[in-house]
């Protein structure tokens, strides 16, 4: 009971330490949160003048135009991520640390996850003022806990397999957007749902297909990772 209760507390502390190591880094340079942002402020102001719509018609394809902000973003810090540890050499020292590899993912993911988070933090107060919104509703936030939870657990392995490739840039979205439509789907539904103030049961099953993506890549990604790296 105590080698395993040991074992798991080494085990988080690898993951945090990965985690610090990525925050920390990322307050020195502010490479990744910044691309990121740039690129999700882009995509509102494009959709803003673009979609002249009424207010109606505007709260229609909110939802729509915020999880089209955090993928495209998303993407860009994804890939971001796992370049930099490459073409600093410090992937292959993490590989080559004598720890267990799915903490590896796990603390990729929860940076990754952070840096999400972060975006959404700032693009919401922006995107409600531009498009006149109320957006800070406690179900909409769960829905975008949920689908940014999903969508970094996949997207972190997917990068590790696309970082080994020459084309990187290119393969990430090839790779990731067939296999996070689910995630996208439900949180887009999930999201409009709340917005437009439906039943919950209406909602419900689009927050349990959100779950259990979550749950079930999260489960695979942890099952895989090690051969991913191996390749």
């Amino acid at each position: 009971m105590r080698g395993t209760v040991s074992k798991a507390s080494g085990f988080l502390k690898v993951v945090f330490a990965i985690v610090w190591k990525d925050l920390a880094a990322e307050w020195r340079s502010r490479e990744l949160i910044s691309g990121m942002l740039v690129f999700a402020l882009l995509v509102i102001f494009i959709f803003n003048f673009a979609l002249e719509l009424d207010t109606q018609a505007r709260s229609t394809v909110t939802s729509g135009v915020l999880w089209a902000t955090f993928t495209f973003a998303g993407t860009l810090g994804l890939n971001r991520s796992m370049a930099v540890e490459k073409d600093r050499g410090c992937l292959d020292g993490l590989l080559l640390a004598p720890v267990d590899r799915t903490a590896i993912y796990f603390g990729k993911t929860l940076a990754n996850f952070i840096f999400m988070l972060l975006v959404a933090v700032i693009v919401l107060p922006l995107y409600s003022i531009f498009y006149n919104q109320n957006l800070f509703i406690p179900g909409l936030l769960l829905v975008i806990f949920l689908g940014s939870l999903g969508y970094v657990a996949v997207g972190t392995i997917l990068a590790s397999m696309a970082v080994q490739a020459r084309t990187r840039d290119i393969l990430l979205p090839i790779l990731l957007f067939p296999v996070i439509i689910p995630v996208l789907v439900a949180a887009v539904k999930a999201s409009s749902g709340f917005l437009q103030g439906s039943a919950f049961a209406d909602i419900q099953s689009w927050l349990s297909l959100l779950v259990a993506y979550d749950v079930i890549f999260v489960a695979v990604s942890f099952m895989v990772f090690d051969f991913v790296v191996e390749e």
